[in-house]
């Protein structure tokens, strides 16, 4: 790219087309020319839009050319899950069902915005199917691969998300997150991930997973990006019913103002990392470097992540239930049984498991009265091996898939912030979660800024590519 390299940050990308130093044609270019030679093995893309990227790397240049103001994003490649509508394709969410549809006719909001801001549209991403999913073991694009180990698991279910961001394919990419989907592929892959508030980015124009816990957010190679295309993302839509009249509060202006002041303290009970080396190697690394001494311990949350498995399992069969009447045998079997599983829970279950999800964002309420960021481990060990089930955590044999989780669910149950950070570290890539009060992404990007910035918390090239 001439000037810029695969890994470059987006900020530096589009600072550099605005200067002129480099085209945002030429950008494309490598990229594109990059997915070609490194996607057949990692598995990170299902669709590449190389003619609309081209036609408007161009327009911007010509943009550049005539004087004309450049957005912020200026350049910058971007890709996203695949269930996000890209017009021309139809919206897949990683199935096979799906691919009947007709093509998208517009494209999401998010993609909406962010090329708005300039951002250059590369492509669809690979997904676990209908984001039901740790793994990024996908039945019919075939897994998604680690680029740091193309052995092991790139997580789920925004597999391709974190993958691509990881192996330098998009300076920027989208996913969604229910029960940890961009937390758990950014503590596997290496990179930054951000679970925005509930509410906060608009998810009109994605195929929906479970309404009440559905969170869409971006992944990046560092926490300023994350923070300019947040900016790029906010502000209210009404065809969300949980984004309709929340006005945009950009975070990006407020990174450099660091830690002091901040009441920092680490997750502990349920969050404790005891028995889980690597995690609670991470762990200790980001509570020494931001000084938190403080342990806290918050009640209910096994039964909060109860209650979310309840209602992904209820919400999401209701959604499939016409198709698993009709096409069971196109549903990749792993998710088939566990939509069946839903559709034969009894009402009172939801409904009971609405309620304790209540109770349960109570009990996180009166800790934020006293603390104004929590640190908690991402996942309870790196990224496993392609094809592996079971797991031993804290001395038990347990399944894998559910359990990959265990750390991130509890957070998204009530929809906290979280950015997760990859921990500077020798061997295979593992994030700690920065997590704040609903509304508080500010203070979570600033601590991860900060982490960043004293060399914490890094995104590393993957020596396997």
């Amino acid at each position: 790219m001439t000037e810029i390299d695969a890994y470059a940050p987006a900020w530096r990308i589009a600072e550099a087309v605005a200067a002129g130093t480099v085209t945002a044609e030429s950008i494309m270019r490598a990229t594109l020319d990059r997915i070609a030679a490194v996607n057949p093995t990692v598995n990170a893309f299902t669709d590449v839009t190389a003619g609309r990227a081209l036609a408007q790397a161009r327009r911007i240049d010509a943009d550049r050319a005539a004087g004309k103001p450049l957005g912020a994003l200026a350049g910058v490649p971007f890709a996203v899950k695949n269930l996000f509508d890209i017009t021309g394709l139809p919206t897949r969410a990683g199935s096979r069902i799906n691919r009947d549809r007709a093509p998208a006719t517009q494209d999401g909001v998010l993609i909406q915005r962010l090329t708005a801001a300039g951002a250059v549209l590369i492509g669809g991403l690979n997904m676990g199917e209908y984001a039901y999913d740790f793994t990024g073991e996908n039945a019919h694009d075939g897994a998604c691969r680690n680029p740091h180990d193309t052995n092991r698991m790139a997580g789920g279910s925004s597999s391709g998300s974190g993958a691509a961001a990881a192996a330098g394919l998009a300076a920027l990419t989208l996913g969604s997150d229910t029960n940890g989907s961009i937390r758990v592929p950014a503590s596997f892959c290496g990179v930054f991930g951000l679970k925005p508030t509930y509410g906060r980015l608009n998810r009109a124009g994605s195929f929906p997973f479970c309404d009440s816990l559905d969170h869409l957010g971006p992944f990046a190679r560092s926490a300023r990006d994350l923070a300019v295309s947040y900016d790029a993302m906010q502000g209210p839509d009404s065809r969300d019913h949980a984004c309709a009249t929340r006005p945009p509060e950009p975070v990006s202006g407020e990174l450099e103002a660091g830690i002091d002041g901040l009441r920092i303290a680490t997750l502990d009970g349920y969050f404790s990392t005891e028995g889980m080396d690597e995690a609670d190697t991470a762990v200790r690394a980001v509570a020494a470097a931001l000084n938190a001494t403080a342990q806290v311990e918050v009640e209910g949350v096994a039964a909060g992540r109860a209650a979310a498995f309840i209602i992904t399992n209820v919400e999401s069969a209701a959604l499939h239930l016409k198709n698993l009447r009709a096409r069971l045998d196109d549903f990749d079997p792993d998710t088939r049984d566990r939509f069946l599983a839903g559709a034969m829970l009894p009402g009172p279950w939801y409904a009971r498991a609405q309620q304790v999800r209540h109770w349960y964002r109570e009990q996180f309420a009166k800790v934020f009265r006293d603390v104004d960021v929590l640190i908690a481990p991402a996942t309870p060990f790196p990224a496993p091996q392609i094809g592996r089930k079971t797991v031993t955590i804290r001395g038990r044999e347990v399944l894998m898939r559910p359990n990959i989780g265990m750390f991130t669910q509890p957070i998204s149950a009530i929809g906290l912030p979280v950015c997760a950070v990859p921990v500077t570290r020798v061997g295979l890539p593992i994030g700690v979660q920065v997590i704040a009060a609903p509304w508080r992404e500010d203070l979570c990007l600033r601590v991860a800024a900060y982490l960043e910035t004293i060399g914490v918390a890094s995104h590393i090239a993957p020596a396997a590519l």
